[in-house]
């Protein structure tokens, strides 16, 4: 399936996101102007958007709909390496894009609310990681979440392009943003459950970018 029907795939399942194809479009394009200057993405969100940034980057470091083989050159250098278990590494090992939850650091999470301020947990960890060119996928239902609002002020300070994943009104963040995928409902559920779809679509159109050329991954 290439990225156009990825798409129409999307909005035939979901129409009321039809006035987002452009959005969702625009982002896949920015991640993959992202990863080809070999960038990273960096995503954050609070309750259900915190499992949904989790998600997002077991999507993009492992495959997804298609294989990903490691070259022939690491391949070699992990049999030179590693022997028997080298070789092993290089048949079952993938290519990542590489993409980091802001989430997932619960020790430097919890220090961070705990020494500074709370609405800093993912602002601390833009600093650190974030870099000219990478992107930043902000999620919040309302686009008012006080700690993703903070990390978008960082990465914009810091060169990162941002995309945002809201509820209806699109809040603050709609002002904030590069690009804006402020899905067709207002009650938190409803919002979560247009962005796992569209997110999954996102996904998909990025890895065909890198890896359509190869056979359908079959799990």
């Amino acid at each position: 399936m290439n990225n156009n029907q990825t798409l129409e795939s999307l909005i035939i399942r979901y129409p009321q996101l039809e006035s987002l194809t452009d959005e969702i479009r625009k982002t896949a394009e920015a991640l993959i102007s992202c990863y080809g200057q070999d960038k990273k993405v960096l995503v954050c969100g609070n309750g259900g958007s915190c499992s949904d940034s989790d998600h997002i980057v077991g999507e993009l470091m492992k495959s997804f709909e298609h294989k990903r083989p490691v070259d022939d050159q690491l391949k070699t250098k992990l049999a030179e390496i590693g022997g028997e278990r080298g070789a092993y590494l290089g048949e079952k090992l993938q290519v990542g894009l590489a993409a980091i939850s802001l989430t997932a650091q619960s020790a430097l999470i919890t220090a961070v609310a705990n020494d500074t301020d709370a609405n800093l947990i993912f602002a601390q960890q833009v600093v650190g990681y974030g870099n000219p060119g990478d992107a930043l996928i902000a999620i919040s239902s309302s686009g008012n979440s006080q700690n993703v609002l903070d990390a978008i002020v960082t990465a914009k300070a810091k060169g990162l392009s941002v995309i945002g994943l809201t509820g209806e009104s699109g809040g603050k963040m709609e002002a904030m943003c590069d690009i804006l995928i402020n899905v067709p409902e207002t009650r938190t559920a409803s919002v979560q459950e247009y962005h796992l779809p569209v997110y999954h679509a996102i996904c998909m159109m990025v890895e065909t970018h890198f890896f359509g050329n190869l056979c359908p991954d079959q799990k």
